[in-house]
């Protein structure tokens, strides 16, 4: 069984939209005759945007939906349902709309567990200002992610990187994230109904959210009426999925690097957003499109490089182009035949054919023009920024672990923004093996020419400083070295203990990839040999194991402190090439372009004191 998180997510919220009540079957309502309201807050506008259509929302009765924040008149005789964070804002705002009885009937949906307290202050609330009978349910839904592909999601915990990194953070702020990391994992396997093994590096923020996950679990597990009951298929450990959680720090060049592929470039340089892309039209003004699995040619097309899309929208446009040509033919328009009328019954069946063709025509067009005009987009900015030459210099930089001085300098004084240059240079320092001193001067020195913002690259040579006397250092000295580094960094202690090996990984294959199918493969592995696991469904022992007993067919892969499209690429191409095909679902705490990502390296260096003000302009 395949863990489509989408379909899963999707028809938890069409219930909720139906009052909690079953739908009959997928296309149907529960009560066709229920017209309603829908009130929703910011986070959850952006859980259902990806995933329900307004034509969905009238299909299930609902006519009209606000934000909560917005100033609303009332509707009577009409129940409204709320989706909402459980958050004292949104309870405060929730009481103030029951006291005005702006709706007869409250339906409240939370997106996670409502913690007691808040509970309490909504019946407080409601009871003062006597509109307690308003509210006819409260529900928990456990839908606190977004999902954004069968495969995809992400938490939208904004700027995590630099919470869990940031020197200066205390220990109840750590707490907090990862408890909130936790609420989001809880969340999406509540909704798969699935009790996975979880495994982990040892150390870091990866440990922290999988044992406190475990526990969480565990403590659920325990109530009869658990929300895993279902789940029941996944019973036996072959069955059941394993969960890989992952810190940033494993490996942020892929967080950071260019990349030619169609969707990480649409991604990082036009700046899809909940599978919603905005571009230039041809007439000046700007097009909205949708990016999903209703789209075919992005469905097929996505993981290709740059220059086999262009050459692929070419193909279908000759196709579709063929196919009119053929429609216009076999009605009579332009191959001579005469229309004679002896053959009625035939030159009928013809058009008939011609015009049940036309909509499906329609659609290729405009699913070519669409792509037409993206490939356009970025074809411009490719040009300007010679994006495919950065693509290829850090690939390379990154399989040979070295680049030519001449080379690196003339790409830093070259084409691009100053966000691409600071790109190129972090992914210098943490490509290659060997920086000397005078060429990381002579990087700094390029850098300040072209006024960018060096912070976050002070910031990164830092780190490797680090992980070089690390890795140099004898076993007495280290230990100084690391309680240095545990006062400096915090939590990236982690990341600072595991050595050069993952900064400085030449193997072209991502290490994220390459360690999940270790992990997915069950045999016994140096890479993984270290790494902890956690089965909440077996009895607790005084420690973790760290024995993965594999094989997996499924894998829920999640990265704490920022992810992107170019490793949930990675992990889908690995996924596809198994034999018998693997099911790999990639989450992470927030889905960050390369620009974003070195933001927040920017923002650390800024802690530190490192930088100027030069704004790190165009991105």
């Amino acid at each position: 069984m395949a863990l489509n998180l989408r379909r899963k997510q999707t028809d938890f919220i069409i219930r909720m939209l139906n009052l909690n009540q079953a739908v009959s079957n997928a296309g149907g309502t529960a009560n066709e005759e229920v017209y309603k309201i829908l009130i929703y807050d910011r986070f959850c506008q952006d859980i259902l945007s990806p995933l329900i259509r307004v034509k969905d929302l009238r299909k299930h009765g609902v006519t009209l939906y606000f934000l909560l924040d917005k100033d609303r008149n009332p509707v009577h005789d009409v129940p409204a349902v709320y989706f909402l964070q459980p958050t004292p804002h949104n309870i405060q705002r929730v009481v103030a709309d029951a006291s005005r009885g702006l709706y007869d009937a409250f339906h409240l949906n939370f997106s996670s567990s409502i913690p007691r307290p808040l509970l309490e202050d909504l019946a407080a609330g409601t009871t003062q200002s006597d509109s307690i009978q308003r509210i006819s349910k409260v529900h928990d839904q456990y839908l606190e992610f977004v999902t954004l592909e069968d495969n995809l999601f992400s938490l939208a915990n904004k700027n995590c990187y630099v919470q869990l990194n940031d020197p200066s953070a205390g220990e109840k702020e750590i707490e907090e994230i990862i408890e909130k990391i936790v609420m989001g994992l809880f969340c999406v396997l509540a909704t798969l109904a699935v009790v996975p093994v979880i495994t982990c590096p040892r150390g870091g923020p990866a440990e922290m959210v999988a044992s406190l996950l475990d526990q969480r679990l565990r403590d659920h597990l325990l109530a009869k009426n658990n929300l895993f009951t279902e789940g029941g298929n996944f019973t036996s450990s072959f069955q059941r999925p394993i969960l890989c959680l992952f810190d940033r720090n494993l490996e942020i060049s892929a967080a950071i690097q260019h990349d030619f592929r169609y969707k990480p470039l649409v991604h990082d340089v036009l700046g899809l957003r909940l599978n919603r892309l905005n571009v230039k039209g041809e007439k000046g003004g700007m097009k909205t499109y949708e990016l999903d699995n209703s789209d075919p040619f992005w469905t097929a097309n996505w993981s290709l490089e740059f220059p086999e899309v262009a050459v692929e929208i070419e193909t279908q446009l000759s196709k579709y182009k063929k196919d009119v040509e053929e429609v216009n033919r076999r009605t009579g328009g332009g191959d001579g035949a005469e229309f004679d009328g002896t053959d009625l019954i035939g030159n009928t069946k013809h058009l008939m054919n011609a015009v049940n063709s036309l909509p499906e025509l329609t659609d290729r067009k405009q699913v070519i023009d669409k792509h037409t005009n993206i490939a356009t987009s970025l074809l411009g900015e490719i040009k300007e920024r010679s994006l495919d030459s950065y693509a290829k210099k850090e690939s390379d930089m990154m399989g040979r672990g070295a680049i030519d001085r001449n080379e690196l300098l003339a790409v830093l004084k070259g084409k691009g923004t100053n966000m691409d240059k600071l790109r190129f240079a972090i992914m210098y320092l943490i490509s290659t093996e060997s920086t000397p001193q005078s060429e990381v001067e002579a990087v700094e020195a390029a850098l300040r020419e072209s006024e960018v913002d060096s912070g976050a690259f002070q910031y990164v040579k830092k780190i490797k400083a680090l992980n070089v006397s690390l890795a140099s250092a004898n076993s007495a000295s280290k230990s100084n070295i690391v309680d240095w580094a545990e006062k400096l960094y915090g939590q990236s202690i982690s990341a600072v203990t595991a050595g050069v090996k993952n900064l400085l990984s030449s193997d072209h294959q991502l290490v994220l990839t390459r360690t999940v199918e270790a992990v997915m493969d069950g045999k016994p592995n140096p890479e993984i040999e270290s790494y902890l696991v956690f089965d909440p469904r077996a009895p607790k022992s005084g420690s973790s194991s760290s024995l993965i007993k594999g094989p997996f067919k499924d894998a829920i892969v999640f990265m704490i402190g920022g992810g992107n499209y170019v490793e949930y690429g990675s992990l889908q191409e690995f996924a596809r090439r198994q034999q018998p095909v693997k099911h790999v679902v990639y989450g992470t705490t927030e889905i960050l372009t390369g620009a974003e990502f070195v933001e927040q390296l920017a923002l650390l260096g800024q802690k530190m004191g490192f930088g100027s003000s030069i704004p790190t302009a165009a991105h």
